[in-house]
């Protein structure tokens, strides 16, 4: 097997030796958790109980290797995360460790799973509800490239035959889930790109949890070896929901496409069949 290469070991032990520092954990840990995406350095100081000079001096540390932006506005100094840290340093210890395309990982376990949500297949009659929570995805800039909903038909016809599912509360539904098929080749026909979204109104309540528990015990017994996604390394709610599911990070694809003319990373991840 090779070996991990050299630059990329530096890199690696750059970035682990930085957050050797238990402040800076805790630093980083706190801007990431941040429901605004950015924290003065001032209030950073004060919620973990440091002065503001040695807020800043673990700041500008973290800066330095990449894990937070700092911005000036005005006389204060806004600290955010930078989405490339949500994806190359979880990257970094798979590779490390050896268990990066690891195979042969469960789904979410049950016991996660909300209650006052069910799952259902997909019928044509849900189509419209569908794309209007596609669409509230696609506002987002976050969930895709498209930037315009497709028409009805064209949605419906992307899809594998008994592999899409949408969530229930209340009766309504409230996210949907399913899997495209990737290649027409009969090699492939047990390979599918899988989608989920959720509702605005129902995020945070574990929909997308149960969407997913559904969609690859699904896949696990009706013929699919394999699924994968791609995901915004932004959308930090999204990675940690299908590693979840036993989703494995592949790659970092750098400025693989454009999205209102700005060039975008995404992550690509994949889940096999365990016994696969």
């Amino acid at each position: 097997m090779a070996l991990l290469d050299p630059l990329a070991a530096t890199t690696y032990a750059d970035w682990f030796a930085t957050l050797a520092d238990a402040t800076r954990v805790r630093l980083l840990h706190a801007v990431a958790s941040s429901p605004s995406g950015s924290v003065r350095v001032g209030d950073l100081a004060g919620q973990l109980g440091i002065s503001q000079a040695t807020c800043s001096h673990h700041v500008r540390r973290l800066a330095e290797v990449g894990f937070v932006a700092v911005d000036k506005v005005g006389t204060a100094s806004l600290v955010s995360v930078n989405p490339a840290c949500c994806t190359g340093l979880p990257h970094a210890a798979d590779v490390v460790m050896g268990t990066l395309g690891s195979r042969g990982a469960t789904p979410c376990c049950p016991e996660d799973l909300p209650a006052d949500v069910t799952t259902r297949a997909m019928t044509d009659d849900d189509l419209l509800r569908v794309l209007e929570i596609y669409a509230q995805g696609i506002a987002t800039r976050t969930a895709t490239f498209e930037t315009e909903p497709p028409a009805l038909e064209a949605l419906r016809d992307r899809w594998l035959p008994g592999h899409r599912w949408v969530a229930e509360a209340n009766g309504v539904v409230v996210g949907w889930t399913a899997v495209a098929p990737t290649s027409a080749r009969p090699c492939y026909a047990g390979v599918g790109e899988s989608t989920v979204y959720v509702a605005e109104e129902a995020r945070g309540r574990g929909v997308g949890r149960v969407l997913l528990h559904r969609q690859v015990t699904e896949a696990d017994t009706g013929g699919l070896w394999t699924l994968q996604t791609s995901i915004f390394p932004e959308n930090r709610a999204s990675l940690a929901l299908h590693h979840g599911a036993g989703y494995r990070t592949l790659a970092v694809r750098s400025r693989i496409a454009q999205l209102d003319g700005v060039w975008r990373d995404t992550v690509l991840l994949e889940r096999r069949r365990p016994e696969e």
